[in-house]
């Protein structure tokens, strides 16, 4: 079994193959052409954090993918990164293990970040006068990141509680070349901004329904399993177009889940990014419509980016080293 370490991999992997390859799981997925196991969520509330294992199998390829992934918000305080975890890629015809990817939660997080440059540019609005990020975290940093090849917009409402983590992502988003603005008040990152990405393990709800401006379009990434929330349920509910990683998943966990507790949506009110990708949905309809993604991180992303790093090793080596690992189809 080769091991690739973290380093390696963010040196290595190509990001926009990347894309392509995530976008083609999504809509794999949609098509049900995708074998993902139930998640397994673990919380450690004392700890303030969490662990999920997720896995996947796209149908025809050789290999499959089980991946681990943590986060422990307080360890920042204690000079670790909030994210870690791991990958695994097996045979698919053997079920022996093929890579183990250590990514130290770096796929994860960039698989994660990947899938909000697609809602954004499937939804945001046509001119995007200011982008709003709440969180100053590591996928703060790389949505933004990847916010770059969609929009020239470079102005930057950055919102967080932590007034020294607020200062090091300001001077972080200046490097990338954003002009910065930072507040303490939520309200006030989304009187300004049209296009917001919402990043925090939030528990109770950061944005309200009436400060969102008409045209917005808000990513979600940060109610990833059960209880968090960043939105409040009338915002979800008053979305012109509300798209989803996975309808199941979403509706269990998610921004969504709790506007469908609440009776305020209904399952067909959610758009599969998938279908949307497919040509099978439409997103954004026009100028002043609200748009939504509710982004829970579905498990065929992993076994895609797990796919990608396998094959940007093989051609940074200039080899056929894929031969080794099973190469999946497409």
């Amino acid at each position: 079994m080769r091991i690739i370490d973290k380093a390696q991999l963010v040196e290595i992997l190509d990001r926009d193959l990347a894309v392509r390859l995530i976008e083609e799981g999504f809509i794999a997925f949609s098509a049900g052409e995708v074998h993902v196991p139930p998640v397994q969520n673990f919380a450690f509330t004392e700890q303030n954090g969490d662990c999920c294992v997720k896995s996947a199998w796209l149908q025809g390829s050789d290999t499959f993918t089980v991946k681990v992934s943590t986060g422990f918000y307080d360890n920042p305080s204690k000079g670790l990164e909030s994210n870690d975890g791991l990958m695994l890629v097996f045979s698919a015809s053997t079920g022996q293990p093929l890579a183990l990817l250590q990514d130290q939660g770096w796929l994860t997080c960039l698989r994660t970040a990947l899938a909000g440059r697609v809602v954004a540019r499937l939804l945001a609005p046509r001119k995007v006068r200011a982008i709003g990020v709440l969180g100053s975290g590591v996928q703060a940093r790389m949505q933004l990141e990847q916010l770059l090849p969609v929009t020239d917009c470079r102005r930057l409402i950055a919102w967080g509680r932590d007034a020294g983590r607020l200062a090091d992502y300001r001077r972080f988003a200046e490097g990338l070349g954003f002009e910065v603005r930072t507040t303490h008040e939520a309200r006030e990152l989304a009187a300004s901004a049209n296009l917001i990405v919402c990043t925090t393990p939030s528990r109770e709800p950061l944005l309200q329904r009436e400060w969102i401006q008409p045209g917005t379009h808000i990513t979600a990434v940060g109610a990833d399993g059960p209880g968090k929330q960043e939105l409040d349920p009338a915002l979800v509910a008053a979305a012109d177009c509300i798209v989803v990683d996975a309808v199941g998943q979403c509706s269990r966990y998610g921004e969504v889940s709790h506007a469908l507790e609440a009776g305020l949506i209904a399952p067909g009110d959610l758009i599969e990014i998938g279908a949307l990708l497919a040509g099978q949905a439409s997103g954004r309809t026009q100028d002043a419509a609200i748009t939504l993604a509710d982004l829970t991180g579905v498990a065929v992303q992993d076994a895609q980016i797990a796919r990608c790093a396998l094959m940007s090793l093989g051609a940074s080596r200039q080899g056929d080293l894929l031969a080794q690992f099973g190469q999946n189809r497409g």
